[in-house]
């Protein structure tokens, strides 16, 4: 098992396999927060007694916590390791092959990400489950609530729609370069996963979107 720490095809595996079990995890979250457009009672049943300050919950918050990690140390690996490879032919390289720019720029939508992630665990994740986890006081259990007063301030909103769009453009990128990692290269396959790739990419980052912006125009708990 050495091969996936020190080898630079198991680094690629291991940062390929981490994006598709992240991914997975945005399109769960994602649903989940649409459910906060159409009631709040449905979603503060799944926010509070779900995915609470529960065993099951805590465990399931550590796995994806690790997932985290290890794809965000691994980038690092991997891009200190390309760049030291390419050298002074950094920019050379770059200019004579028609490569996106999500491609050429994935670290740095990567760490954008991460310094929106913190922004995110600290309006929602520390005020309910870590505030309730450890009997802080002022642990909030109305996750709707909660979800509401922060959309509520534009900047935030604004925030929101710009951390998604890089969020896109990063994942449009990842999705199928994990697969590409995985085995899924041959070149009849590796269109369609593109292609799905995309779709995928734009549900997850649109419906994170829209749940923000609809909260914040008071289109919300509609049918509650």
């Amino acid at each position: 098992m050495s091969w996936l720490i020190k080898s630079s095809i198991g680094r690629k595996f291991v940062q390929s396999i981490s994006g598709l079990f992240l991914i997975l995890f945005l399109l769960f979250h994602m649903s989940m927060n649409l459910v906060l457009i159409f009631n709040y009672e449905t979603y503060n049943f799944l926010a509070n007694e779900i995915l609470g300050a529960n065993w099951w919950a805590i465990i399931g918050t550590g796995v994806i916590a690790l997932g985290f990690v290890v794809h965000v140390i691994y980038a690092i690996i991997l891009t200190l390791q390309n760049r030291k490879a390419r050298g002074s032919n950094s920019y050379a390289s770059s200019s004579q092959t028609k490569t996106p720019w999500s491609s050429q720029n994935m670290f740095v939508l990567g760490l954008f990400i991460l310094l929106f992630l913190f922004l995110h665990l600290y309006q929602m994740w520390y005020q309910m489950q870590f505030k309730e986890l450890f009997m802080i006081e002022g642990a909030r259990h109305d996750g709707a609530q909660l979800v509401e007063e922060v959309f509520s301030h534009l900047w935030v909103v604004i925030v929101y729609v710009i951390a998604f769009i890089a969020l896109w453009f990063h994942l449009t990128h990842g999705f199928w370069s994990a697969l590409h990692t995985v085995g899924w290269n041959n070149t009849v396959w590796m269109k369609r996963i593109k292609v799905l790739g995309n779709i995928i990419s734009t549900v997850i980052s649109l419906g994170f979107i829209l749940v923000a912006i609809a909260i914040y125009l008071g289109y919300s708990n509609l049918l509650g």
